[in-house]
């Protein structure tokens, strides 16, 4: 897997993450509480974040990713 199909993963994960979290922003603002929109649109953004760091973990075990330090 080439470094830039890596790099476009992981923005693409957090591309999907911000925008549910804009998109529960505006369900609250917009419904006022009369639907449930808001947290469907919040429990996605829970799932995608537990998938990406589920799916780092993975590549790091697999070795398609390496850890490295600070300054390193």
């Amino acid at each position: 897997m080439s470094d830039s199909l890596k790099t476009l993963v992981i923005v693409a994960f957090l591309a999907l993450i911000v925008w549910n979290l804009g998109a529960g922003l505006y369900y609250l603002l917009v419904d006022k509480g009369q639907s449930k929109r808001t947290v469907n649109a919040l429990t996605r953004r829970i799932a995608l974040s537990v998938a990406l760091i589920l799916l780092v973990i993975l590549a790091m075990y697999m070795g398609w990713i390496k850890p490295h330090g600070i300054g390193a």
